[in-house]
């Protein structure tokens, strides 16, 4: 029966299904650890397993290619602008940079990336990365704030950005499958992670 299930469905709607079910995981990881295992694989898992994270850089890669007029340069300024500026958070956090409000904001970046997938809002290249960067910044505060005191640190933050690169470029694989798929499809899926979002957000509230 499972078997069956899965051979009826595309990757890309099963995907879609993942995403729109993320609401149902809101109590899981929605705040920020304590520490991070050393070493590049626990690195590397760790966006793995919060779907905070986890629906963001699935969300980031989706609108990239959903918004793109052309396969190409442009849907990479997303990917490569959140993972960029997810780096230069991180080691703000880890040099003991204090930010307010990091958790409403990795809330509100859920939010803001589902809704930008339900829109397929278009911007210039730079917009696009300053636009879900802002949001990276916050994500990399939460794993340098992880990864005070971790003796491995830059390999185990390589590793977590091996898996921010993995998640950018499955997005941009499903987001650009979907885009010959029923316009609602992708709509839901925003719709799921926008969903996932406002639960995080009212839950900090």
């Amino acid at each position: 029966m499972h078997t069956q299930f899965l051979r009826s469905h595309s990757p890309a709607s099963l995907l879609a299904m993942v995403l729109m079910a993320l609401p149902m995981a809101a109590a899981a990881h929605t705040g920020i650890e304590n520490h991070i295992h050393p070493g590049f694989l626990a690195g590397f898992v760790h966006p793995l397993t919060g779907f905070d994270h986890l629906a963001v850089m699935l969300a980031v890669g989706l609108w990239s290619a959903l918004a793109a007029r052309r396969a190409g340069p442009d849907m990479l300024w997303g990917p490569v602008g959140f993972a960029a500026m997810l780096l230069l958070g991180a080691m703000a956090g880890l040099k003991g940079l204090q930010v307010p409000a990091v958790e409403p904001m990795i809330a509100a970046s859920v939010l803001v990336t589902g809704l930008l997938v339900i829109t397929r809002l278009r911007v210039s290249g730079i917009a696009a990365a300053l636009l879900v960067g802002v949001f990276a910044v916050f994500h990399g505060l939460a794993h340098g704030y992880e990864l005070v005191g971790n003796a491995d640190a830059a390999i185990t933050l390589a590793g977590m950005l091996a898996a921010t690169v993995l998640l950018h470029a499955t997005g941009l694989a499903i987001g650009w499958a979907l885009r010959s798929a029923s316009v609602w499809v992708p709509r839901l899926a925003g719709a799921g992670v926008a969903l996932f979002g406002a639960l995080l957000l009212a839950r900090l509230a």
